[in-house]
């Protein structure tokens, strides 16, 4: 549903499969502060990185400015 979400508003992202990538699973881990469920979204824009947890599609849209 995210990939679809963000597809659909020509939003370009990087899929991480952190249940076959170790190493993204590590950074997740890092960043998230332990958390280790998906999704798990980051999001980097004027120098500020935001994450959300889940599809907080609200939250996705404020962050990205789109509705």
């Amino acid at each position: 549903m995210l990939k679809e979400f963000l597809q659909s508003y020509g939003v370009e992202f990087t899929e991480k499969l952190v249940d076959q990538d170790d190493v993204a699973r590590e950074e997740m881990v890092a960043i998230s502060g332990g958390f280790l469920g998906v999704p798990f979204v980051v999001i980097n824009k004027d120098n500020k990185r935001e994450t959300v947890i889940g599809f907080d599609k609200a939250k996705i849209s404020q962050l990205l400015q789109i509705n």
